[in-house]
């Protein structure tokens, strides 16, 4: 689409503009680009009032897709405009430059900055307008929360499944020596490319469905966001490529998970953003335990949120641009056709976090976790695997001769009735990571109260049995359960 030659010029344009996140927040301000994240330009249009410096013409042209006066975009970008509009990421009307894809700046809370090509956001200031089928998102919500539930260690070769405009892979040229990035969408392809040009980074890029482009390869870490929507079947040229596959219910993400422990190498890791089908009659968690425990892989699987039809239907026919329209009521009885055909009651939407071990009893944990956690999340999943690699190591004598600590995080709550002597409930909370929290009852409470590395946790357990005039025998039967859950949730460590 570009030259290399005109890749490097629109760079150094940028730099030499301060073309960035920061910058572009400083220009309009924070009310006005929260409003943009709302897809409502008309704030930071205001902000802006017309003026011509280099970096205000670039935020009209780009983030804002306001038609831009000619000469001045010509000023910004000396002896790019031509070749921008001969590559049809640029367009003129007479005096005004429009854009025809979005080239916007990009930042994260793991360092990796630069600038991410895309199609022009949809939506914006309420104008409701059809997405082609080939269309390529940008930077979304989705996106944002896989980058930040990434794990971010050392790794030699990682899979971006899906790379749509390449956002996942400016993280993993960070930590990572070799990256591949894939795409069904040739699209998708040709836009990532100008991301990775004009970030100078060394990506692969592959075309193709699913893992086929790979078939062979393995990979220390592959990081996917595909495309999981649950919509009725559609032809080629209605459905959203970027969001919809040709699998029906929640098989496509069946297949991303189980192929995908195929090419991970040993130690390696498979992190997955994903929606899930709730059927009547039959327990989601058991349904995706099913999927996974024939991979031989640890697990670790969070729900963050549940949609009931209605919600979801609603949602994503949105998202398609269909409000308003004449076939937003068809659609919409469509949807709700197909889902009573699959039995569907309710979509979950949240995490699955692959890990290849050794083992030949993998540790397989999934749980409904909707609330507050620590962003970037990545740094605790991390941390939970090392967790469960130290608790499978250790039998029963092994966990009652360590001295536990808990972790430095971890507050004790107490919940009591006005006037009475004891709590009615007592709760331990975590304060960074996943945040959770266990209820304990007053043995387990003491046991967790006392582990502060100076005694074993069986002396400790002794000690709280003598106390609580119960059998000792029948105290570490019944903590020691608790105790390894604590152990591979955060709340002890060694």
């Amino acid at each position: 689409m570009l030259s290399r030659d005109v890749c490097l010029r629109l760079r150094s344009a940028f730099l030499d503009h301060n073309y960035s996140v920061d910058a572009v927040v400083d220009l309009i301000g924070e009310p006005a680009h929260r409003a943009l994240g709302r897809n409502s330009t008309v704030a930071a249009v205001r902000a802006i009032g017309g003026r011509t410096d280099p970096l205000s013409v670039l935020t009209s042209l780009w983030p804002l897709q306001q038609p831009v006066d000619r000469a001045a975009v010509a000023q910004a970008l000396p002896g790019l405009l031509e070749p921008l509009v001969a590559a049809e990421l640029l367009a003129t009307d007479g005096p005004l430059v429009r854009a025809m894809v979005d080239i916007r700046p990009y930042a994260s809370d793991d360092g990796s900055t630069g600038w991410v090509v895309s199609d022009l956001s949809p939506g914006l200031d309420t104008v409701v307008s059809p997405i082609r089928p080939d269309f390529v998102l940008g930077v979304s919500p989705a996106s944002t929360t896989l980058a930040q539930l990434t794990v971010r260690q050392p790794v030699g070769r990682a899979l971006d499944l899906g790379t749509g405009c390449g956002v996942q892979s400016l993280h993993l040229a960070r930590h990572a020596d070799t990256v591949v990035a894939t795409d069904l969408n040739p699209r998708a392809i040709e836009l990532a490319g100008l991301t990775f040009a004009l970030n100078q980074i060394d990506v692969d890029l592959r075309l193709g469905s699913m893992y086929e482009p790979v078939e062979g390869d393995l990979f220390d870490l592959i990081v996917t966001n595909p495309p999981y929507v649950m919509s009725p079947p559609q032809s080629d040229s209605e459905r959203l490529t970027y969001r919809e596959g040709e699998w029906a219910a929640d098989g496509l993400v069946r297949h991303v998970v189980q192929r995908g422990a195929d090419l991970l190498a040993a130690g390696g890791t498979l992190q997955v953003l994903a929606n899930w089908a709730h059927l009547r009659g039959r327990d989601w968690a058991d349904r995706l335990a099913d999927w996974i425990r024939p991979t031989g892989c640890d697990a670790l699987v969070i729900q963050r949120e549940t949609l009931d039809p209605y919600e979801y239907i609603e949602l994503w026919l949105t998202d398609a641009g269909l409000a308003g329209s004449s076939d937003y009521v068809q659609r919409y009885r469509q949807w709700l056709d197909y889902f009573e055909r699959l039995d569907l009651e309710a979509i979950g939407m949240g995490w699955i976090v692959l890990h290849k071990t050794a083992r030949a009893t993998p540790q397989v944990q999934i749980e409904h976790w909707p609330y507050g956690i620590e962003q970037p999340i990545g740094p605790a999943i991390a941390a939970h695997r090392l967790a469960v690699e130290l608790e499978q190591q250790l039998d029963d004598a092994d966990l009652l001769a360590t001295r536990w600590v808990i972790a430095e995080d971890v507050i004790e709550e107490s919940v009591a009735t006005p006037g009475s002597a004891d709590p009615r409930h007592i709760i331990f909370r975590q304060q960074r990571g996943f945040r959770r929290a266990v209820e304990a009852d007053t043995a387990l409470a003491g046991i967790l109260g006392a582990c502060d590395g100076e005694l074993s946790l069986g002396q400790i357990i002794n000690t709280v049995a003598q106390i609580l005039a119960v059998d000792g025998s029948a105290l570490v039967a019944e903590v020691l359960p608790r105790v390894r859950m604590l152990v591979r949730d955060g709340f002890l460590a060694r």
